[in-house]
This record gives C-alpha cells, sequence and structure tokens, in this order.
C-alpha cells in the first residue's frame, strides 16, 4: 500500500475552522483532528451541556473515520479536551454509549480553552480498511 497521505474531507462533518485536515490517512491508518461541538449542517455551535456536546464531538469523529473508511469502532487511541474535568463523569456517561465494549487507549486533559468556546473537543486514531 503506498506510504503517500491522503487528505479525508467529508461534507458530514464540520468544515475546518482554519488550515487543516479533517484526516489525514497515511497506510491503514487515520489520524483525525480535533473535532468540536459544531453542527455540520449550520456551521454553529450546539447548545446545552457537556453531554450534548459531547455526543455531537463524537458523530462528528464518526463522519469523519466513516470518510477514511474506518469508524468509531477502529479507534485505537483518544484524546479529550475539556475545559472542564468537573464535568469528566457526564463526558465519560456519554462517551461509554460510543465505546460499549472494547474502548480505545485513552487521555483526558483540562484545557483552559478551546476553540469558538467549546468545552470539548476529542481526536482519534483509527485503523482503517
Amino acid at each position: 500500500m503506498s506510504t503517500q497521505r491522503r487528505i479525508i474531507s467529508t461534507e458530514n462533518a464540520p468544515a475546518a475552522v482554519g488550515p487543516y485536515s479533517q484526516a489525514v490517512r497515511i497506510k491503514d491508518l487515520v489520524y483525525t483532528a480535533g473535532q468540536i461541538p459544531l453542527d455540520p449542517a449550520t456551521g454553529s455551535m450546539v447548545s446545552g451541556p457537556i453531554e450534548v456536546q459531547t455526543r455531537q464531538v463524537l458523530k462528528n469523529l464518526s463522519a469523519v473515520l466513516e470518510a477514511a473508511d474506518s469508524s468509531l469502532d477502529r479507534v485505537v487511541k483518544m484524546t479529550v479536551f475539556m475545559i472542564d474535568l468537573g464535568e469528566f463523569q457526564q463526558m465519560n456517561a456519554v462517551y461509554a454509549e460510543f465505546f460499549p465494549n472494547t474502548p480505545p487507549a485513552r487521555s483526558a486533559v483540562e484545557v483552559s480553552a478551546l476553540p469558538l468556546g467549546a468545552m470539548i473537543e476529542m481526536e482519534a486514531v483509527a485503523v482503517c480498511g
């Protein structure tokens, strides 16, 4: 298989809000950009608590992974960025709905701010094909 990078783009996830790609695939791995809780249809931030924002982020990640011939069940590493780790349990409950059986490795860190005022951002590395 070619070692060339392939840029992944889909209209089913929010367009990049800067000079980056939604994801890059190299061989059988895809590396996603961080996804925030933007509605891909409107480009607007979803309103609501951390549970609502987490669900939108995971839907966005799922769409990007599908465009790369992958899926959430093929994720090997997730990184979660939150502005308030005090909401970790609420985020984790929604996260568990999307990874019910064999969840990937994961890191979660608190940050001072995220793009466009998001409460949460997630990025993933997944196997393709």
